[in-house]
């Protein structure tokens, strides 16, 4: 025996606060809540692969170690950062080793598992099929885009969402009320509330901001003063998925469509100065070159997506300035809701008129059954006519031939597309409706 024993290995609070019981765990109702398949898998040990998509945070290690925890099977953990095929290996070579000594099934849990190549995610499918392990991988991309389809085939696919403020408060609570190191520590529902929204859906962000503030107070007092001298502008407030976030958004679309650049500019380095990801500006940015700007200037909806890119690749802050040069185009630049207009108002006509036939001269007819039928019958093709353009055609259902949805404005590049499609619908109105003789004759 040695006479200066080991310390005892320090463990950060999140990994302190791991549940061990269904009941305690926070979050992830849509798939745990009482009936649930994924709830009553786990309660009857009926355990299948599966695959655990969501953000950092939510509890995906969790809810892996929780279920062999329930289950009362191995639990066996690797990461795709630093492991390769030879761990796959020995990890399946272990599940071997404790199915035949103790009869005990081996839940594999594989973190980050997108970062594996194809042939690493095929050395787990033999594994898998003989029922040696049940896989359970992590990924916070979509597994459509970067996991095999034999092993997505093999494999459910549970989302997990970011937990609600609420949730995270809770978490926090729970925290509070039973780790022993956090004893003493006085921390109100608002102090809570504003890690919460700090911590943007993550369980683990958040209750390491709760540890560090209890390291950081001398008296167990914890509150917005002692937040805001630790983590400073990270705590700014800008309040994600409340009232002020969406104002500012608000304040910051409708700059733009009133064209006022200062304005605009002013609200975008307000979000960014508070927190907001610069990447969801960008995004909004390009709503606004369709929904306000449109066809008056067509320029501003790829200045708009040149931003969005600059961001994603460089990040910040040359990023933001891309931005905000877009956000000061976007103001300046002329204004047309036309297509939004049109599109809203179709929406409503094809809820209202449902599924109407394609007519039959605009079918295609790539078989000699369907040429027989009439597909494809009196079809004109534009390219023979002046101007590419067959007056009278219809292109639509009968019953709803001639109503006009898109309207462009008089201003920027639409005040030349206006002209074209009045020129259009003129030769229209001029021609013999050949097709439609009960609409009238033309005026």
């Amino acid at each position: 025996m040695s006479l200066f024993p080991a310390p005892e290995r320090y463990q950060p609070l999140a990994s302190r606060m791991r549940p061990r019981q269904l009941q305690t765990y926070i979050g992830q109702t849509h798939l745990l809540a009482p009936g649930k398949p994924l709830r009553e898998a786990i309660e009857s040990s009926q355990l299948h692969s599966m695959i655990l998509w969501g953000p950092p945070g939510v509890g995906k290690t969790t809810l892996a170690r929780l279920i062999a925890e329930v289950c009362d099977i191995e639990f066996q953990s690797i990461s795709a950062v630093l492991s390769g095929v030879k761990d796959i290996r020995q990890a399946i070579d272990k599940a071997r080793q404790v199915q035949l000594a103790s009869g005990r099934k081996t839940l594999l849990f594989v973190d980050e598992v997108h970062r594996f190549n194809k042939s690493q995610q095929d050395a787990f499918l033999p594994h898998v099929e003989d029922g040696t392990v049940i896989f359970v991988g992590a990924t916070t991309e979509n597994p459509s885009f970067e996991l095999n389809n034999a092993l997505l085939s093999r494999a459910r696919v549970y989302r997990l969402q970011s937990l609600t403020d609420e949730q995270l408060a809770q978490v926090l609570k729970q925290a509070i009320d039973q780790d022993t190191e956090l004893t003493g520590i006085k921390a109100d529902d608002d102090t809570l509330s504003t890690i919460a929204r700090a911590s943007d859906g993550d369980a683990r962000r958040a209750l390491n901001i709760l540890e560090v503030a209890n390291d950081t107070s001398e008296d167990g007092l914890i509150n917005e003063s002692l937040l805001a001298e630790i983590f400073g502008d990270e705590l700014r407030r800008f309040d994600k998925g409340g009232d002020l976030f969406y104002e500012q958004i608000s304040a910051l679309h409708k700059a733009v469509r009133g064209s006022d650049p200062d304005g605009a500019l002013y609200w975008f380095v307000r979000m960014i100065d508070g927190g907001c990801d610069p990447l969801y500006v960008a995004r909004r940015v390009v709503r606004m070159a369709s929904e306000d700007i449109g066809n008056a200037d067509p320029r501003a909806l790829q200045i708009a997506l040149n931003a969005w890119d600059v961001q994603e690749r460089l990040g910040s802050p040359e990023g933001e300035l891309a931005i905000a040069q877009a956000v000061a185009y976007m103001a300046i630049a002329a204004k047309s809701n036309a297509v939004y207009s049109a599109v809203g108002e179709l929406k409503g006509v094809v809820a209202e008129t449902g599924s109407l036939d394609v007519p039959m001269h605009i079918r295609n007819a790539p078989t000699s059954l369907m040429q027989e039928m009439g597909y494809g019958d009196s079809y004109q093709y534009a390219h023979n006519f002046a101007d590419a353009f067959v007056p009278g055609e219809s292109y639509v259902p009968e019953q709803i031939h001639g109503r006009q949805f898109y309207h462009p404005v008089e201003r920027g590049l639409e005040t030349r597309i206006k002209e074209k499609l009045d020129y259009l619908r003129k030769q229209n109105l001029a021609s013999e409706f050949q097709r439609y003789p009960d609409k009238g004759e033309a005026s």
